[in-house]
């Protein structure tokens, strides 16, 4: 199956070379998306042999969303998009295993859940930890999910992916993601991954008004839905 990866990057100097170059060799494109950064990212990226795109408009889903436009104009579309962060948190040389349930099993969306016993120390912050216990409680709740994690390296069907109609432009992505594929019956399964900890300073749970406005904008996404038909 044709592989293409997402990766939305700000600021990412330090990290980004090193998270293509753990990419495995089955990929077939590799796409960052600079997200308004104003270090070295877009040149140490494409120096790694990545596709680099820039979005000037920050959030996390706008950067998503740039990846997905640009992989709309292509000849040969892919197979499965791969989402990835660019802070060398994940490991992505774990790729193949989130993509095999794809492939093995036609399954459509897999998470890459971030359990315990596989992060390293500090890795995600208090915040972190109880949002995911949150959202992930509440869509157990309101819709019956399995899922344990909002994580962030996840693989989903290209196919299915452009029939959730993602809008989310900043911090609900995942959890918009995630919503949608149980609203719309997509199989789906969570593959225990490493994590550790990441280059520099998270731009999200790194901060107190990040670490709030996310968890205002997945609480909002999951009481949307909630009371939705």
């Amino acid at each position: 199956m044709r592989i293409n990866v997402i990766i939305p990057a700000y600021n990412e100097a330090d990290s980004i070379a090193h998270v293509i170059n753990d990419i495995p060799n089955e990929v077939d494109d590799i796409i960052v998306v600079s997200n308004n950064s104003t270090d070295n990212t877009e040149m140490n990226a494409e120096k790694a042999g990545a596709t680099v795109l820039t979005e000037d408009r920050k959030g996390y889903g706008y950067a998503c969303l740039k990846g997905m436009e640009y992989i709309s104009t292509k000849t040969n579309k892919p197979d499965i998009i791969v989402f990835l962060d660019g802070d060398y948190s994940d490991y992505p040389e774990g790729l193949s295993k989130i993509v095999a349930p794809i492939i093995e099993k036609d399954i459509d969306f897999v998470i890459g859940a971030r359990v315990k016993r596989l992060r390293e120390q500090g890795s995600m912050t208090v915040p972190q930890i109880f949002g995911n216990w949150l959202a992930t409680t509440l869509m157990k709740l309101f819709f019956g999910a399995k899922f344990t994690d909002l994580g962030p390296f996840r693989a989903i069907k290209y196919q299915k992916l452009l029939t959730l109609n993602m809008e989310d432009k900043t911090y609900g992505w995942t959890v918009e993601m995630q919503l949608k594929a149980l609203k719309q019956n997509l199989s789906y399964v969570e593959i225990p991954v490493n994590y550790r900890n990441r280059i520099g300073l998270s731009k999200v749970s790194g901060t107190v008004k990040g670490a709030i406005f996310a968890g205002l904008k997945i609480l909002g996404w999951i009481f949307k839905y909630s009371f939705k038909t």
